[in-house]
């Protein structure tokens, strides 16, 4: 049913909100109304101190859209809504106002920690996770734990395997049990970092931003993808600073110490954020209370509610019934922010990055390991910048045309690498491919960044972390799908046809992404004000 209630805002506006009711008896109370999408009417009403301004205010008064992802999407002035009306209406002790500065460096300093020691080892991540149900103070003791333990397991035994050289001559099983306790402990750690990205990236940040501006989850978005990338950059460097100094040894060595006394500061640091945000525990209570509510459920009455049953994602549905969890991917396809995912997906299936596959064949066409290094970093530090460009195009467009400029950026940046293949020496054809893959990284961690704010927006708080979870694991799987495209054409001489095939991947992505954002704003262009400037 229909509810409104009514508040009082800044100044002299009276705010009247419309809002629909999932429930036949009863409205909401004011604390959950917080987060409801609702459309908001904001009214001016003449102020008894001040007589003559009744005339002019009740001239000026018109309804405007707060902010409600699924709704306010599909308006045609989404674009010109501007920051002042996004603020929140309701809980005035939150608009105009930042999260607490102190608690957010303690979470950039704990969520650099844990990428640190991730940064400094590369594993495949899991198919498929899921932890909506348990509690998220829980989830991040068992991360942190699992994850340093893994650590600390993986830098013993690949210490060992360095320290005796001619352990597999010598005593073969002792060897073979040292490398799959190697391989075991990193699938763990693995594992345990994207349980911790996802509980960051998609919870709490979003947790901590309620209520806030959305320039305030934009920046601290920003900030997070900020800290993985000079993460990736820097941590390699490191090791390999150890190791080209030192010893091959006292890298895995200092991988092990470094998680053994970082775990108690990470810890403390996470406590801290979560005790000093009384969102997240109240954000805990909901997903628990909501766990119990599903579990008494049929299946199909979660997966598939009957007002989806003629929509062509409930078709879907039944042919991805066969796949293992397949709740957790139904979840993910009925979310109208499913496309623009995909797109995203399908950008990790791509060996226009400075991967093992790209780096090969650099080497093969003979261009000095420094020169690839180079490149390398500067295609990092291409990335950090597209971070801190984000807010600022983000702040003029919107989130979903933000997207739509980056996938084309990128795109337009990869067609260097395609003519690359026509190049008329290998150095030339070496040179263009690098600049364009370099190039290429601002429009691809924007698109990143707005892909996941659109996730974070649209995605209902109970589904926010079975929907991250999907995502990686979608992302893992076309990440996979590159190495096995390597294997199949292995030959550098045919890298061409990677390069071509990749291209292709990342226009059908483009496209996927353009069609979602013609299918929520029923438009691309503004055509009328551009045939305006000229005059036609």
């Amino acid at each position: 049913m229909f509810c409104a209630a009514a508040a009082v805002g800044n100044g002299d506006q009276l705010i009247l909100i419309l809002y629909e009711s999932q429930s036949s008896r009863s409205c909401l109370s004011p604390s959950q109304l917080y987060n409801h999408p609702v459309l908001v009417c904001a009214c001016h009403y003449p102020d008894p101190t001040h007589p003559g301004r009744a005339s002019s205010s009740s001239s000026t008064s018109r309804p405007v859209w707060a902010r409600a992802p699924r709704a306010a999407a599909t308006m045609e002035d989404e674009e010109a809504t501007s920051a002042a009306q996004l603020t929140p209406l309701l809980g005035a002790s939150h608009s105009g106002r930042s999260p607490d500065a102190s608690l957010l460096r303690r979470l950039y300093a704990g969520h650099a920690l844990a990428r640190w020691g991730a940064s400094n080892i590369y594993m495949i991540d899991p198919i498929s996770i899921e932890f909506s149900a348990t509690s998220l103070f829980e989830i991040l003791g068992l991360w942190l734990l699992v994850q340093s333990l893994s650590f600390i397991v993986a830098g013993v035994s690949v210490t060992a395997l360095l320290f005796y050289d001619d352990l597999k001559a010598t005593n073969f099983p002792v060897f073979l049990g040292l490398v799959i306790v190697t391989n075991v402990s990193g699938a763990l750690a693995a594992l345990s970092t994207l349980a911790g990205t996802i509980l960051i990236e998609r919870e709490w940040v979003v947790v901590i931003s309620s209520g806030h501006p959305p320039a305030v989850l934009t920046g601290i978005n920003s900030v997070v993808r900020r800290i993985d990338l000079s993460c990736k950059l820097l941590a390699p460097v490191f090791s390999g600073f150890v190791i080209s100094f030192v010893s091959a040894q006292a890298s895995a060595a200092v991988l092990a110490l470094w998680n053994v006394a970082s775990v108690g500061v990470e810890y403390w640091l996470f406590v801290s954020v979560y005790n000093g945000v009384p969102a997240l525990a109240d954000s805990n209570r909901r997903l628990r209370v909501r766990a119990v509510a599903d579990a008494a459920l049929p299946v199909s009455e979660i997966a598939a509610p009957a007002e989806r049953t003629t929509d062509w994602r409930a078709r879907l549905t039944e042919q991805l019934s066969v796949i293992p969890c397949w709740e957790l991917w139904v979840v993910y396809v009925r979310q109208d922010v499913a496309l623009p995912g995909v797109a995203l997906a399908i950008l990790y299936f791509s060996v226009l990055s400075f991967g093992t596959l790209m780096t090969a064949t650099l080497d093969w066409m003979g261009i000095p390991a420094y020169v690839i290094s180079l490149a390398r970093g500067f295609s990092a530090v291409v990335g950090i910048g597209a971070t801190l460009l984000y807010p600022a195009v983000h702040s003029w467009v919107s989130t979903l045309r933000t997207g739509l400029w980056s996938i084309w950026m990128q795109w337009c940046c990869l067609v260097v690498c395609v003519a690359s293949i026509w190049a008329g020496s290998s150095w030339a054809s070496a040179w263009m491919l690098m600049a364009g893959v370099a190039a290429s990284r601002l429009g691809l961690w924007m698109f990143d960044l707005a892909v996941m704010q659109l996730m974070q927006d649209e995605v209902p708080e109970s589904e926010r972390c079975v929907v991250g979870g999907v995502q990686n694991s979608l992302q893992s799987v076309f990440d996979l799908l590159t190495y096995i495209m390597g294997i199949v054409i292995s030959d550098p001489r045919d890298f061409s046809q990677l390069v071509v095939l990749s291209f292709f991947l990342v226009t059908s992505a483009a496209a996927m992404y353009t069609m979602h954002v013609y299918r929520v704003r029923k438009h691309l262009f503004h055509l009328d004000k551009i045939l305006n400037k000229f005059n036609w």
